[in-house]
C-alpha cells in the first residue's frame, strides 16, 4: 500500500519548523487557532517557503464564523489566493456554503479558477453540509482534490463509519482525510479500507513563553502553540 500522508495544521513559524524536523509531510498554514483557521500573513507564508522543503497549503479564509460569504468577503478571498499563488503556495485550502447549509459553487468556481493548477482543499465546512454524500458528489464535479472531514460529528473518531463509507464511495475520484479530533489509536478500520491516502491531524503542543516579567495585575495567555513530536510519533507509527 502507497505511503499515507499526514498533513498539520500550523498556526506559526515555529511550528512550522518543528513539523518539518519531526516529520509531519505538508503544513496547512493559518492564522487564528481560536477561530479554527483563517487566512495567515503574506510575511510569514514568504519566509517559511524559504526555509522548509515540505508543501505549504494555505487556508484562505476571511474570518471566523459561518462560511456565508458576502460578496467582498468572496472579492477579499480570491485576492488572497492569487498573491499567496504568485509567492509559490503549493496548494489552498477553502470552502464556502449557501445559506441552506449546501456548498456554494459559485465562490467555489472562483476561487478553483484562481487557483489554476493548484490542489484545493475544501475544509470542514464540508461537516455542516445537511447531505454529505451529496456534498462529495459537488466537491468532485467542482474539481477539488481532497475533502477534509470529521464524518458530520464532533470529531473523526466518533465518525469511523462514516469515513469508511466516504472513502469507498469516492472510488479514487478525490481524496478523503480524516482531521477533526482524530486521534493514532483510531486509525487502523480507515487504514483497512486500503483506501486511506492522508490524514490531517494537530500535533500540537505547547511551551511557555519566554518573558520573563509577568504583570500581576494581568492574566494573560502567553504560552505558545509548536508541535508534540511524541503525537508526530504515535500517528507515524499508526499510518506506516
Amino acid at each position: 500500500m502507497a505511503k499515507i500522508l499526514l498533513e498539520a495544521p500550523i498556526f506559526n513559524i515555529e511550528s512550522a519548523l518543528q513539523a518539518e524536523a519531526f516529520g509531519i509531510d505538508r503544513i496547512e498554514l493559518c492564522a487564528d487557532f481560536s477561530e479554527g483557521g483563517t487566512t495567515p500573513s503574506t510575511g510569514i507564508f514568504s519566509q517559511l517557503k524559504k526555509k522548509l522543503s515540505i508543501p505549504i497549503f494555505v487556508m484562505i479564509r476571511p474570518r471566523g464564523g459561518d462560511f456565508v460569504y458576502s460578496e467582498l468577503e468572496t472579492e477579499a478571498m480570491v485576492s488572497d489566493l492569487k498573491q499567496f499563488k504568485l509567492l509559490g503556495a503549493d496548494g489552498f485550502v477553502f470552502g464556502a456554503l449557501q445559506t441552506d447549509g449546501t456548498i456554494d459553487t459559485s465562490i467555489c468556481l472562483k476561487l478553483i479558477e484562481a487557483a489554476g493548477s493548484s490542489p484545493c482543499t475544501f475544509h470542514r465546512a464540508f461537516d455542516i453540509t445537511p447531505n454529505i454524500e451529496n456534498a462529495l458528489e459537488t466537491l468532485i464535479e467542482l474539481g477539488f482534490q481532497r475533502v477534509l472531514t470529521s464524518g458530520g460529528k464532533p470529531s473523526a473518531c466518533s465518525a469511523i463509519d462514516v469515513l469508511q463509507k466516504l472513502l469507498h464511495l469516492t472510488k479514487n475520484r478525490i481524496i478523503v482525510m480524516p482531521g477533526g479530533g482524530l486521534q493514532a489509536e483510531c486509525i487502523l478500520p480507515l487504514k483497512e479500507t486500503r483506501l486511506l491516502k492522508e490524514i490531517h491531524a494537530s500535533c500540537r503542543g505547547l511551551r511557555k513563553g519566554k518573558n520573563e516579567y509577568h504583570n500581576p495585575n494581568l492574566t494573560i495567555f502567553s504560552d505558545v502553540l509548536t508541535i508534540n513530536a511524541d503525537v508526530v510519533k504515535e500517528f507515524k507509527t499508526a499510518i506506516q
